[in-house]
């Protein structure tokens, strides 16, 4: 079974933002709520998460989705998420 699919989306993007946060030496846990830019996401990891968000969950982020207020936490990436790319009726 694909991983993906048993994996919750909070679950994949907390991953993703860990991951990135352990390319630039720093290990910590991630909460849905923590603002991105407090725990060390600069810019240009920004701009890696954005890609690695769109590569995740095969989504395009709109210029126009690119905000501070789409973009401040997981919880808002995730409710993001969740307007780009509907759960699909089983």
């Amino acid at each position: 079974m694909d991983g993906h699919a048993i994996r919750s989306p909070r679950a994949r993007l907390i991953a993703l933002v860990e991951q990135l946060l352990a390319r630039r030496s720093t290990v910590r846990a991630v909460a849905p709520e923590d603002a991105l830019t407090e725990i060390g996401v600069d810019s240009m990891g920004m701009v890696s998460l954005m890609l690695a968000i769109e590569a995740e969950f095969d989504i395009m982020i709109a210029a126009a989705d690119i905000t501070p207020e789409n973009l401040r936490s997981v919880a808002t990436i995730e409710a993001l998420i969740a307007r780009r790319a509907p759960v699909a009726s089983a």
